[in-house]
């Protein structure tokens, strides 16, 4: 997969971009991931992208045309037009289901905004969806872009050792992940559940999964209720009824919910 990266700070977005997972996910060429200087394809000698709005108001537009001409330039490398994607705070909100869906695509663009914004002709003309990572409103896309990129990269196949690195965490079934512990057994008082040093993997299984449920139930009641109470699964409804038993505020939440 290549992700191409559209900003006005190409360094800041390649210093994070190429450590760690991802950097080495790149040297192996599972992955590889460009940030593209918005400034290069200016066509004025000051290297400005942006300018007053039409209409008034506080603040400055990023202009189409670099951008167009940066967006361009990539789609002419790849040889095709790319999926191309706008972070905006108007956009549908990130999630796990969305970057599963963007694994999809052998290449994306990934458009950095700043200021009051982007010129809307660009948007018209390149860009195919508008992603937010949040209710919330940011100096700039960097962030939201290396969050998209991080979030896609890491499900590529070879990036991680395995699939049960990602298949296992929160939101991949739509349940949030069961605690974690490591070394020491006891640490300030505080001790590792004894299932988990057991070695009865089969229990193990089922204390995760209990986990997993019971922390969606507390802690996302929206989650519990999408994905736990409509299961009609034959192991959901047994780990309902198990739990229903183990937990008496589960017991009397639950019931109040299925009853409505």
């Amino acid at each position: 997969m290549r992700i191409d990266i559209m900003t006005l700070f190409p360094d800041t977005v390649g210093d994070m971009m190429n450590e760690s997972i991802l950097g080495r996910a790149q040297e192996r060429g599972y992955i590889r991931i460009e940030a593209h200087q918005i400034r290069d394809y200016t066509a004025n000698r000051q290297n400005q992208v942006d300018d007053y709005p039409y209409g008034g108001g506080h603040g400055a537009i990023m202009q189409a045309d670099p951008l167009y001409r940066c967006w361009q330039a990539i789609c002419d490398e790849v040889g095709a037009p790319v999926h191309t994607i706008y972070m905006s705070p108007c956009g549908q909100v990130f999630s796990q289901e969305k970057a599963r869906r963007l694994l999809d695509y052998d290449n994306i663009i990934l458009v950095c905004g700043h200021y009051e914004g982007i010129d809307q002709r660009f948007i018209d003309e390149c860009v195919d969806e508008e992603i937010s990572i949040g209710d919330y409103v940011l100096t700039g896309g960097e962030l939201p872009a290396m969050v998209v990129a991080d979030c896609v990269c890491r499900m590529v196949p070879g990036v991680l050792s395995d699939p049960s690195c990602f298949e296992d965490e929160s939101h991949w079934a739509g349940l949030l992940e069961y605690p974690q512990y490591s070394r020491p057994a006891e640490w300030h008082g505080r001790a590792v559940p004894e299932i988990l040093l057991s070695g009865d993997h089969g229990a193990v299984d089922r204390w995760r999964k209990k986990q997993s449920i019971l922390r969606t139930f507390h802690r996302r009641p929206d989650l519990f209720q999408s994905v736990v109470i409509p299961s009609k699964t034959k192991a959901e409804k047994k780990f309902l009824a198990e739990l229903e038993e183990e937990d008496d505020e589960f017991r009397n939440r639950n019931a109040q919910t299925v009853g409505k």
